[in-house]
């Protein structure tokens, strides 16, 4: 596997956990909450951007995102 895509990848899964952490969800909870309101996509699409943010702020952008997609958590 490419170094490029194992960064991403570990990048997502640190992502999905914070976003867990921060909303008091497990892991599975949030991994389905991101994926049914597009935050998966999110953090697909602009990963060049978000990785170099802090993981508060990666949190904080996606619970925006996901809210305007559907999401009820704020």
């Amino acid at each position: 596997m490419d170094a490029d895509v194992k960064n991403k990848v570990a990048y997502v899964i640190a992502v999905i956990s914070e976003f867990a952490k921060a909303h008091s969800l497990n892991a599975l909870q949030a991994y389905r909450y991101l994926d049914r309101f597009k935050g998966i996509d999110f953090i697909d699409r602009f990963y060049g951007v978000e990785h170099t943010l802090s993981f508060d702020d990666a949190v904080k952008d996606l619970t925006f995102y996901c809210h305007r997609n559907g999401g009820g958590l704020v």
